[in-house]
């Protein structure tokens, strides 16, 4: 049986969050996976539930029972901190509204130059994190002073993420901090991901794993769908804001006061601005 090739784990390559459903499946539609490399850092910690001590004591004094449970793991909690005030990387992590204009001169031509420009927090008393998300993670594999040859990265996986902003928001002379924070638990319903690439689905049931791999998303950014028998991305032109899902109209999605508003839908999360041209 051969060994482990000793390779360690160098800088961060790039991330894919991605929406799940409320089972915790992971969704693949337009605006549910987005990729990028415009991050800080991800970090990671281990949670423990210490074990319950008991010891008994003889009439003299002297211990002469002593036992201790054996601490648990019950979660992991996480930080991950962007480069940038992503609308797009926000709202999917810590919920909110995501705002978008179209800066087209009519409904035929405006699908391609609809944008999202800006992002709105959650409502008081929200659920910032919904039905959560997964998190993936890549870094390189480095042996002998360089990238391995055939399995040049390391995938981690937080199969069941939920998170929300932390930290202060200060506008000043520097960069805004945009941090995220929260928990992670294990899900077996991510299986091999939506791209098909996780060769471990049975891992997945812990808070998280890791593997080394050929493959990486690097160079992608923004949001994409994925093929799980290929594990081709396609980049996501236009996301659907209609309650119908038509992507040539540009209603807003599932918004209290649309005629189309379903309260019984998944999370409000995509408007669109007032100032949109008009057919």
């Amino acid at each position: 049986m051969a060994t482990q090739e000793y390779a360690a784990s160098i800088q961060g390559v790039c991330i894919r969050v991605t929406r799940l459903s409320s089972t915790g499946t992971p969704l693949n539609g337009n605006g549910d996976s987005y990729v990028t490399s415009a991050f800080m850092r991800l970090s990671f910690t281990p949670e423990y539930e210490e074990g319950d001590e008991m010891t008994e004591k003889s009439a003299n004094g002297a211990i002469c029972v002593s036992y201790k449970a054996p601490d648990t793991l019950k979660r992991i909690t996480m930080e991950l901190a962007i480069c940038e005030p992503d609308p797009e990387l926000s709202q999917l992590l810590s919920g909110g509204l995501l705002l978008r204009k179209n800066y087209g001169s009519s409904l035929a031509n405006s699908a391609a130059s609809t944008t999202s420009i800006g992002w709105a927090s959650p409502g008081v008393g929200d659920d910032p994190a919904g039905n959560g998300v997964s998190i993936e993670a890549w870094s390189y594999a480095i042996k002998g002073g360089k990238k391995d040859e055939e399995t040049p990265y390391f995938h981690w996986i937080f199969p069941y993420v939920k998170m929300r902003q932390s930290g202060d928001r200060v506008i000043e002379n520097g960069m805004l901090a945009n941090t995220f924070e929260g928990y992670g638990l294990g899900n077996s319903l991510f299986g091999d991901g939506n791209d098909g690439r996780w060769e471990f689905p049975v891992a997945a049931e812990r808070p998280y794993a890791y593997a080394r791999s050929s493959y990486a998303p690097v160079g992608l950014k923004g949001f994409y769908t994925w093929n799980d028998t290929t594990g081709a991305a396609t980049a996501v032109t236009v996301i659907p804001v209609s309650g119908s899902g038509n992507a040539t109209t540009f209603d807003d999605f599932n918004v209290p006061g649309n005629l189309a508003y379903d309260p019984t839908a998944a999370v409000d999360y995509v408007i669109n601005s007032d100032a949109d041209p008009s057919a």
